[in-house]
């Protein structure tokens, strides 16, 4: 197997990259925007105008319904939809602009008795750890069904972005959490997600199943798609991205991000890119 290779976002050649890659993805929590927060408006123009460039991808354990809400409420008519590709809850959903409306390509929806029984045991692992809040420190949804994942998080999804980062900073509880719940579900894929998150998926679904999907659709081997994620380590939900073969670049908060957009817009001013 091919080693991993992950290049930090301030040690790459922007003029290099547009020379390698003929798409590109992006986490979205902590990458595109702050967690469960809309993009800014400087990110959302630099975001659009990417997309009248190359192929854009946003793939995250998020559902649909925040993208909505932290990019396309954002973007409106600036970006190049058609160039634009949604894979929420982990590339388990993809959604596709058809000229008028944002359209559902595919849904991969747990079967009825795994999505009960990924609740059962996130609740009953999570008590046992000690992860179980009380409910006047849990803000917004504790346990969610978005159809094709099961998500648990520890503050609810909609906790603080910095009350999530001080949670858990080594990832040892909600790792603890999902090793608990992936030794009950043999048949699903349990992984840890964002800051204070784990998910429950099909088997082999994540960022990995997501580029290889995108791989398709796009016609582009995924050896030359880049992807842009601030969970680049081995535990982390971007790392599939990484391992499946693209050319992956680590980011720790949205600022980065934007410096990687303006590097690649720059660089496509050039004309090396045109």
């Amino acid at each position: 197997m091919d080693p991993v290779i992950i290049h930090q976002w301030d040690s790459v050649d922007w003029r290099e990259l547009i020379t390698r890659i003929d798409a590109i993805g992006f986490d979205l929590d902590t990458t595109l925007a702050i967690s469960k927060q809309p993009m800014t408006d400087e990110m959302a123009e630099a975001f659009s105008a990417l997309t009248r460039r190359m192929p854009c991808a946003v793939v995250s354990g998020g559902k649909y319904q925040l993208f909505e809400r932290q990019i396309l409420s954002r973007i409106g008519d600036m970006a190049d939809r058609t160039n634009l590709h949604l894979m929420p809850t982990s590339g388990t959903r993809y959604y596709a602009w058809d000229g008028t409306a944002w359209r559902c390509r595919y849904a991969h929806d747990l079967d009825p008795a795994d999505r009960d029984a990924a609740i059962a045991s996130l609740t009953r692992h999570a008590k046992e750890l000690g992860l179980w809040l009380a409910d006047d420190q849990v803000r917004g949804e504790r346990i969610e069904d978005r159809g094709s994942q099961i998500t648990f998080s520890a503050l609810g999804q909609m906790a603080t972005p910095a009350a999530k980062e001080a949670w858990d900073p080594d990832r040892r509880k909600k790792n603890a959490l999902a090793a608990a719940v992936a030794a009950d579900l043999p048949q699903l894929t349990v992984r840890s997600g964002g800051s204070t998150s784990v998910d429950v998926v099909a088997k082999g679904i994540d960022k990995s199943y997501a580029i290889r999907r995108l791989s398709g659709l796009l016609d582009v081997p995924v050896a030359r798609i880049g992807f842009v994620g601030d969970r680049m380590d081995p535990d982390g939900n971007d790392y599939p991205a990484a391992a499946a073969g693209t050319f992956a670049v680590h980011v720790t908060r949205p600022q980065d991000t934007l410096n990687v957009i303006h590097g690649l817009l720059d660089a496509f001013s050039t004309g090396l890119g045109a």
